[in-house]
C-alpha cells in the first residue's frame, strides 16, 4: 500500500500548527473586541440542508462540489462546504434566540474543487456574523472588522464590495430574461478567473442575448462611479443598490476608503445573497485567491423555515489557507516550537530538573525537559534547531548554591539564578 492524503487534504506540521493558532487566536481577539461570541456546528449536515433551493444555487461551484454520502439508514448527507447554512439552520431551528445575533465559528469546511496555491479541499474557514437587522450600519461594521484583521495579522489588503440589488439592476437594464439573471450573475462572479472572453462565452451559452452581453461589458468596461451609474441605470432595483451603497461608504473615512473598493463586477459566486456583497484580497502577493469574503443574505433563514419570513442576516468568512499561505511567503521562518525554555539536567539531577520544569510550567511558561539521557553539545544543539529561546542548565554544582545557570540561546548571555529570580525574569 502507497501510503498517501486524500487529494487536497494535507497534514499540518507543528510549525504550520503554531502558525494557525497564532492567527486563529488573533481572529477570536478581533471577534469577540467586536461582540461576536462562537458558536460550534456540526461538520456533517443534511444534504437537503446544504442543497436548499437558492441557497448555495444549482448552478454555484459550491453546490457542485459537495462531498456527498449516506448514513446506515439511508439518510442522505454531506459534508458542509461553508459556514453560513449551518449557522441559519441553527437560528431555525432555535426561532427564541435573541436577536440580534452576533457569532463566530472557526471550523474545517470542504468543497470537491480545483486545488492551487491557497485553495485545498479540506480547509478551515473563520466567520462572523450579524442575524436580526436589515440596517446597512451592520455590513459596514463587518466590512470594519475585516480591516481590523487585516491590520493585526500585518496584511496589506483591501475589501472590494458591490450589491446584489445592483447587479439585478444592471441585467435587466442589459434586457437579460428574469429566470436567467442568477446564473448570468453566477457566471460574471467568475470574471477574475477566467476572464471577459470566457464570461461572454458563458452568458451566451446560457442563452443570454449578444446585444445583452454587449451592454453587460459596456457597463463593467467603463467602471463608473456610484453618481454615472444612477443616470445611466434607472430601474428601482438598482436605485436600492445604489443607495445601500452610498449609505455604506458614507459610515468610513478618507483613510479607511483606500482599503474599500466599489467593483461593479463583483457578485460572489452563491445564490443566497440579496444586498450588500464584498471580497478581500492581499496586495502584491502570490496567493491571488480572496482572504475573505461575505454579505447580506435576508432571505436564507426563511427558505429554511419554509416560509415568507425574512430574518436579515449579514456575514463575513476568512479563509485561514490562503492567510496562512500569504504569511508564510512573507516570512523567512516560521516558528518550530512553543517551547520556551529547554531543561538539561547534567549528571544526577534528573529528579530535580523534572521539579524545576514543573515550577516552570506552574508559572506558565512553556518548559521542556530533556527526556533520553543527551550529552550536553546534542541538547545545546537540538535546542538551537527548534529555536527555544532559553536554556537551563541543571548541574549538581549548581544546585548546592540553590541556583541554575540560564542561557540566551541567540545571544549567548550565560547567568546563574534562583528559581525565583529564573521564574521572575522569564515572565
Amino acid at each position: 500500500m502507497k501510503l498517501q492524503n486524500a487529494k487536497g487534504a494535507r497534514d499540518i506540521k507543528p510549525e504550520e500548527m503554531i502558525l494557525r493558532q497564532n492567527i486563529t487566536n488573533k481572529l477570536k481577539k478581533v471577534f469577540e473586541k467586536y461582540g461576536y461570541n462562537p458558536l460550534e456546528t456540526p461538520i456533517i449536515e443534511r444534504y437537503d440542508v446544504l442543497s436548499v433551493k437558492y441557497g448555495a444555487g444549482a448552478d454555484s461551484d459550491a453546490q457542485k462540489e459537495i462531498f456527498q454520502f449516506k448514513d446506515r439508514g439511508k439518510r442522505k448527507l454531506g459534508l458542509r462546504f461553508e459556514l453560513t447554512l449551518s449557522m441559519c439552520r441553527y437560528i431555525a431551528m432555535n426561532p427564541n434566540t435573541k436577536l440580534p445575533f452576533k457569532r463566530y465559528e472557526i471550523g474545517r469546511v470542504y468543497r470537491d474543487g480545483p486545488i492551487k496555491l491557497g485553495r485545498t479541499r479540506e480547509f478551515y474557514q473563520c466567520d462572523v456574523d450579524i442575524v436580526g437587522t436589515n440596517e446597512v450600519i451592520a455590513d459596514a461594521e463587518i466590512i470594519k472588522l475585516a480591516l481590523s484583521v487585516f491590520k493585526e495579522l500585518g496584511l496589506d489588503a483591501y475589501i472590494e464590495v458591490n450589491n446584489r440589488k445592483l447587479l439585478n439592476g444592471v441585467l435587466e437594464y442589459a434586457n437579460v430574461k428574469k429566470e436567467k439573471r442568477m446564473p448570468a450573475i453566477i457566471i460574471l462572479d467568475k470574471l477574475k478567473k477566467i476572464g471577459v472572453r470566457s464570461v461572454n462565452k458563458e452568458l451566451k451559452q446560457l442563452g443570454v442575448k449578444a446585444s445583452s452581453v454587449k451592454k453587460i461589458n459596456e457597463i463593467f468596461k467603463a467602471k463608473e462611479n456610484l453618481t454615472q451609474l444612477r443616470n445611466l441605470i434607472k430601474n428601482d432595483e438598482a436605485k436600492e443598490g445604489l443607495d445601500e451603497l452610498n449609505e455604506l461608504f458614507g459610515y468610513f473615512s478618507k483613510k479607511e476608503l483606500e482599503n474599500v473598493i466599489f467593483n461593479i463586477s463583483l457578485a460572489r459566486g452563491l445564490s443566497y445573497y440579496t444586498g450588500i456583497v464584498f471580497e478581500g484580497f492581499l496586495r502584491k502577493s502570490k496567493v491571488t485567491s480572496s482572504i475573505c469574503g461575505g454579505g447580506r443574505y435576508d432571505d436564507l433563514i426563511g427558505l429554511l423555515l419554509q416560509s415568507k419570513e425574512k430574518i436579515p442576516a449579514t456575514g463575513i468568512s476568512f479563509g485561514l489557507v490562503p492567510i496562512m499561505e500569504a504569511i508564510k511567503l512573507s516570512k523567512k521562518e516560521l516558528k518550530k516550537t512553543v517551547t520556551k525554555v529547554f531543561v538539561i539536567p547534567i549528571g544526577n539531577t534528573k529528579n530535580k530538573a523534572l521539579q524545576i520544569a514543573q515550577d516552570l510550567r506552574k508559572a506558565d511558561i512553556n518548559a521542556d525537559i530533556d527526556l533520553i539521557g543527551r550529552g550536553i553539545s546534542k541538547n545545546l544543539n537540538y535546542a538551537n534547531i527548534m529555536k527555544i529561546p532559553y536554556v537551563i542548565f541543571v548541574g549538581e554544582r549548581e544546585l548546592k548554591q540553590k541556583k541554575v545557570k540560564l542561557r540566551n540561546m541567540k545571544s549567548g548571555k550565560e547567568e546563574l539564578l534562583s528559581i525565583d529570580k529564573l521564574i521572575k525574569k522569564l515572565t
